[in-house]
């Protein structure tokens, strides 16, 4: 579990999180979602640590950010498995060398040991041939579950993905979204995703919060956008009429 309490980061004159708080559920799809400019990212980079949240507290299973010592944030960065926007592959390594690159950075593990534990989460996220290739010789699809597997090689206590279905098709993002559940319930990871795909809100949204302008406008599940009457989670929501149609199916039929 993260809870973050009332959380407040400025960057010059302009404050950008205003008194965030919110708890990340462990084993659950935890998304932030929100406009451009409305504090996700900014929220995530303080939730690993990139940025320090000038007031307010953010804790990892009790564990205060703020009151490590830096032997006990680097710990806590073992425990952390991360999966980037455009998924940050080394080019000039192969899928099994990104992979195993965390365990060479963070464990004594032997050659042997990081090669058993690389074949394992490959063949985890379905990619048992694909070793050797390099990220250029595969798809964009197969590059997210490449980042997956070296996200989750570490065995992390806590998975944060940032727009992860970015730049693919919708079929290869509904298998993207469901892997990342999969994974979430499989190993009791506290999961927390940047995105704004609101069919993945719809498809894995089980802790939903929404930011608008730095503050927490909402918060809930996926079932419970379709019957809130709070404006700015509607608006921002169904601006598609393919999700109007959606919620106003649902509300005749309460």
């Amino acid at each position: 579990m993260i809870e973050i309490k009332n959380i407040e980061k400025s960057f010059g004159e302009s404050k950008v999180l205003k008194g965030v708080s919110t708890i990340f559920e462990t084993g659950k799809t935890n998304l932030i979602i929100g406009q451009s400019g409305s504090g996700k990212t900014v929220l995530l980079k303080s939730l690993l640590g990139i940025h320090s949240p000038e007031v307010g507290s953010i804790s990892f299973d009790g564990r205060v950010y703020s009151d490590l010592s830096a032997e006990e944030k680097r710990e806590l960065r073992t425990e952390i498995g991360m999966v980037f926007q455009g998924s940050a592959l080394f080019d000039s390594m192969t899928v099994e060398e990104n992979v195993g690159f965390p365990l060479k950075m963070f464990t004594n593990n032997s050659k042997s040991e990081i090669q058993d534990r690389v074949n394992f989460v490959l063949k985890r996220v379905n990619l048992v041939d694909a070793n050797s290739k390099f990220p250029a010789e595969i798809s964009g699809g197969m590059q997210k579950r490449v980042a997956i597997a070296r996200a989750i090689v570490n065995n992390p206590k806590y998975l944060f993905c940032d727009e992860p279905n970015s730049g693919l098709d919708p079929n290869t993002a509904i298998l993207i979204d469901n892997l990342i559940k999969e994974i979430t319930e499989e190993y009791n990871i506290t999961t927390v995703i940047n995105t704004h795909d609101m069919n993945s809100v719809m498809e894995i949204g089980e802790k939903i919060i929404f930011l608008k302008n730095g503050l927490k406008a909402w918060e809930g599940t996926k079932e419970e956008i379709f019957r809130t009457d709070n404006r700015a989670i509607v608006d921002f929501v169904y601006s598609s009429n393919l999700f109007k149609k959606v919620r106003e199916a649902m509300l005749m039929g309460k």
